[in-house]
């Protein structure tokens, strides 16, 4: 059902060879954009009857209109299970605990007497949120996204999501409710890289949307592919590929609760990634039997979790000590990284290349999609490198402000006159003479 990497007897290559070692989901960007190119552009030029077309090819749907009435949102909210508005609403409020603490305040630093620095952190004015309904429908992350954008203080937040046939067209009637709950009333039945076409471009009309900012919020290829494209017009969270986790864990851990992980996150895509690393050979095989009664008794066996426990990007990566199961969850970068081991928090902070880490046997990855407070929108495919996951920081820009007075900018104008020249910029330096008589005030 899974298949196993034997890395033990070895040493470990550093870098990209280890991280070539590793599983991966094939998922081809730069291939999907030829395809969506032409998406964008007819969007581009023909707007809203683009979208209602795309709506009818791709999702079954013939549109009369894109953006959500405010009654079906109101209605949504009313008819929601209450169990389901309470979870929701308990998510919303550990998230903006979370999140509100991330706001950033001015800082100013004096350099010199009469000569200072201010950075000052300004919201985004208008982002588009993407939440997607697919194979799934996923509330939570309505949550994730409008949470830290709110907390952030941007003022104008719109989110699409794909029409449903189920549902005359309309969203899922749960992310309707979530957007209800969180006070978004902008909401577009529109799915896709033609939903980020109309936050990049706009679209006019009754039915129009404004041009965003920004675009954040997982989806599939195209919506990656759309974002790639759209790179440098608007700002974007990250190209989110399949969704991972990667377990690492010693003879402590519990083989059910490992599989459980394992078989939580395949359950999402058939291109989803589970991988365990361990030095223990007898935990592995412990889960890879656990395994096999866990999967017959859940959903969507067939056309997600056993192709993607059986696929090239999940694995159980066997390794000779704890110390080299760390380097393979570095290089590999994980989405998700679960820690179970002994002194799992001491473990933990050792880890450098992870979207979330979550310590020990009862902080498993379900409890960051939904509850822990935690954003679930994290880089995959080994971007954890160099990215972070969304945040309020993700809605903020910072903004420097100098501040110099004529003394403080005489004592340091020979040293900007003399960086310039090494440059080959006079007129660089010379918009400082001109300020003195064009003279260089003595040193």
């Amino acid at each position: 059902m899974i298949s196993r990497i034997d890395l033990r007897g070895t040493t470990l290559p550093e870098g990209g060879a280890l991280r070539d070692l590793l599983p991966r989901a094939e998922f081809d960007v730069e291939a999907a954009l030829d395809k969506v190119r032409p998406i964008c552009e007819d969007v581009h030029h023909r707007g809203t009857a683009a979208l209602i077309e795309y709506a009818e090819k791709f999702d079954g749907v013939r549109l009369d209109r894109v953006r959500v009435p405010a009654e079906a949102l109101k209605e949504a909210l009313a008819e929601l299970d209450p169990r389901v508005r309470a979870a929701l609403e308990e998510s919303i409020r550990r998230a903006r605990i979370v999140h509100g603490e991330q706001r950033r305040a001015p800082h100013t630093t004096q350099v010199v007497p009469g000569g200072s620095v201010t950075e000052k952190w300004v919201p985004v004015e208008r982002v588009g949120l993407y939440a997607p309904g697919g194979r799934s429908v996923y509330p939570s992350s309505v949550i994730m996204n409008v949470v830290p954008a709110q907390e952030a203080g941007v003022g104008s937040i719109a989110l699409a999501s794909p029409p449903q046939a189920d549902f005359d067209g309309l969203p899922h009637p749960t992310i309707l409710a979530a957007c209800a709950l969180l006070g978004v009333d902008e909401v577009y039945a529109v799915g896709g890289a033609q939903a980020v076409a109309m936050f990049a471009y706009g679209t006019e009309g009754p039915d129009g949307c404004a041009p965003a900012n920004m675009v954040t919020g997982p989806g599939n290829i195209w919506v990656a592919a759309a974002k790639r494209y759209f790179t440098g017009r608007i700002g974007i969270d990250t190209e989110a590929g399949p969704t991972e986790i990667a377990v690492l864990a010693d003879d402590t851990a519990d083989p059910v609760h490992v599989a459980a992980d394992l078989i939580s996150q395949a359950e999402h895509d058939p291109l989803a990634a589970a991988v365990l690393v361990t030095d223990s050979l007898a935990l592995a095989e412990a889960v890879e039997k656990e395994l096999e009664p866990q999967v017959a008794a859940t959903k969507h066996i067939e056309d997600r979790v056993k192709p993607a426990l059986a696929g090239r990007q999940s694995a159980i990566v066997l390794v000779d000590s704890l110390e080299d199961g760390l380097k393979v969850v570095d290089a590999y970068g994980a989405e998700h990284l679960e820690i179970q081991t002994a002194d799992a928090a001491a473990v933990a902070d050792r880890v450098t290349n992870a979207g979330a880490i979550f310590v020990g046997p009862w902080a498993p990855v379900s409890l960051g999609d939904y509850c822990a407070g935690s954003n679930h929108v994290l880089p995959t495919g080994g971007c954890a490198c160099h990215s972070s996951g969304l945040s309020v920081q993700s809605f903020l820009r910072g903004i420097h402000i100098v501040d110099y007075t004529r003394d403080a900018l005489a004592e340091v104008t020979h040293h900007v006159v003399t960086l310039a020249e090494a440059e080959d910029l006079p007129a660089h330096g010379a918009a400082l003479k001109a300020r003195f008589g064009w003279k260089v005030p003595s040193a």
